[in-house]
């Protein structure tokens, strides 16, 4: 079993999406590093991050309702982890 508590947060984010949201196409950047000494920074280097995802879960749905879906499956971590985070929330075949 994976202690959640020392794997870096882009993994455990990677991993609580896949396993709630089943992408076809999934990335997780740390962008903390950008923002190194500003309000959120904690100094641990695992604050920022940006996720593009690709799901069908969020076929026909709005950009809202995209963006509440990925917030649901990281609630704990937006709590108490995650300062900031950027979603691009897609469904197959949704142009760039």
């Amino acid at each position: 079993m994976t202690d959640t508590a020392t794997m870096p947060l882009a993994d455990l984010i990677d991993a609580r999406l896949r396993e709630a949201l089943a992408p076809a196409a999934l990335t997780v950047t740390n962008d903390s590093h950008h923002h190194a000494g500003h309000m959120g920074d904690d100094g641990t280097g695992e604050t920022h991050f940006s996720v593009d995802i690709v799901a069908d879960a969020f076929t026909g749905q709005s950009r809202v309702a995209r963006q509440r879906l990925v917030n649901r499956a990281l609630a704990d971590l937006l709590a108490t982890r995650i300062h900031a985070l950027a979603i691009r929330a897609r469904a197959p075949g949704d142009g760039d």
